[in-house]
């Protein structure tokens, strides 16, 4: 099983403990607890699921809602002297579900499997569609470390964001902060390279495995190191991403 599979399987894990003896979560779990990162992960979407649950028991439903139904119930086969969705006690069943969903829909929006979906989604769309190009001797001497084959960019990068930005790195922006992009090639593949300051987006994950994926035919990376965020995009694929890290 692989740490993606196991997320999956976890992603619908109750919080609580009730799934705890489930057959189906036992192989999820157990890798959870055997690799760190996979680890950490879970405890994250776990804290969040959580919170989200406490949320909604914090709602209180309207007095007498209850009997309503009931009360509803019985009458279902009689005429009503008005629409039942003008009744008070129905608009405010709605009201309270509009308020549960709205609750549920914030939380899970703020989720950081959310948000670093949104940048990788975000990431991969400017590939496609903007005008790329950076200048300035910061962008040289990365781009130019970025293009030697011995080079892991999991590893430590001598990353000056401020620098890049200021003289002449392609800067856009990002859930309203700025994100730095170069472009580089290994071989006959070019690639994105995006970074952002990991303290502008606390709701992203601060650590974690390396995420790869595939989106409108690209392959991306994503990954952390102690102050940044990076996104690699290109049209090479995931496979040639992973020859980089």
């Amino acid at each position: 099983m692989t740490n993606q599979e196991a997320k999956f399987i976890l992603s619908a894990y109750r919080p609580g403990g009730s799934d705890a003896t489930d057959a189906l979560f036992a192989p999820a779990l157990a890798q959870a607890q055997q690799d760190p990162a996979l680890g950490a992960w879970f405890a994250r979407e776990h804290r969040h699921a959580a919170t989200v649950a406490a949320r909604l028991r914090e709602i209180t439903p309207p007095a007498g809602l209850r009997e309503a139904i009931l009360a509803g119930a019985r009458a279902s086969g009689r005429a009503a002297e008005r629409s039942w969705w003008s009744r008070p006690m129905w608009m405010a069943l709605a009201a309270s579900v509009a308020l549960l969903l709205g609750v549920g829909s914030a939380l899970w929006w703020r989720s950081p499997s959310v948000q670093l979906g949104r940048l990788t989604a975000f990431a991969v769309n400017d590939t496609l569609h903007a005008q790329h190009g950076s200048h300035g001797e910061a962008v040289g001497t990365l781009n130019a470390l970025l293009s030697q084959p011995t080079t892991h960019l999991s590893g430590p990068l001598p990353v000056d964001f401020a620098a890049l930005r200021a003289t002449g790195c392609r800067t856009l922006r990002f859930a309203g902060h700025d994100i730095v992009e170069l472009c580089f090639t290994r071989g006959d593949a070019e690639f994105h390279f995006y970074v952002l300051r990991q303290a502008d987006f606390p709701r992203l994950p601060a650590t974690g495995d390396i995420e790869f994926g595939q989106r409108e035919g690209q392959g991306f990376a994503s990954w952390t190191d102690t102050a940044y965020r990076y996104v690699t995009v290109s049209a090479a694929g995931v496979s040639a991403i992973k020859q980089l890290l």
